[in-house]
């Protein structure tokens, strides 16, 4: 039987400086502050613009790197879940909040327009430690000739 599934998935454009803190154990809690905006047409034919913020919460090594490596205006692809807290204010009132606890992270654009990873890498929070998403294009190359090989490459007709 499915227990079931709590799965945001984001891409916007971070609206300040990440803010990263330390616990006592030294693991990184980096905090983001995201925009998405939808576009759409109304009645007239007028393009209209909504914009969406989103509390965003890096743990472990992954909020090292978001820390790190992310900017003001950096876009971002975030993959986490959806949680929901409250909290006691100083006048005494009770105020909720909203916010996306990530366990992936891809970052888009490049170092041109705040992207800061130059259209790098994918990280994924799992056991503690993040694990690098995209694997080198870039096909092994051997030095040397295998015994059996009765040919060079330059024999090869394509």
């Amino acid at each position: 039987m499915a227990r079931g599934i709590n799965k945001a998935i984001l891409v916007g454009n971070l609206g300040n400086d990440p803010e990263t803190k330390y616990t006592q154990g030294g693991m990184a809690i980096t905090k983001i502050s995201l925009a998405t905006t939808s576009v759409r047409k109304d009645k007239d034919g007028n393009t209209q613009e909504n914009t969406q913020w989103h509390r965003v919460t890096f743990f472990g090594k992954l909020g090292e790197i978001a820390g790190e490596y992310l900017r003001k205006g950096s876009q971002v692809y975030v993959e986490g879940e959806i949680r929901y807290d409250k909290f006691t204010g100083q006048d005494g009132v009770e105020k909720f909040f909203t916010e996306i606890v990530a366990n992936e992270m891809q970052m888009l654009g490049g170092r041109g327009d705040g992207g800061g990873g130059g259209g790098g890498g994918g990280y994924e929070r799992g056991g503690g430690r993040p694990q690098r998403q995209e694997q080198s294009q870039r096909p092994r190359e051997s030095s040397q000739k295998q015994p059996s090989e009765g040919f060079d490459d330059d024999d090869i007709p394509f």
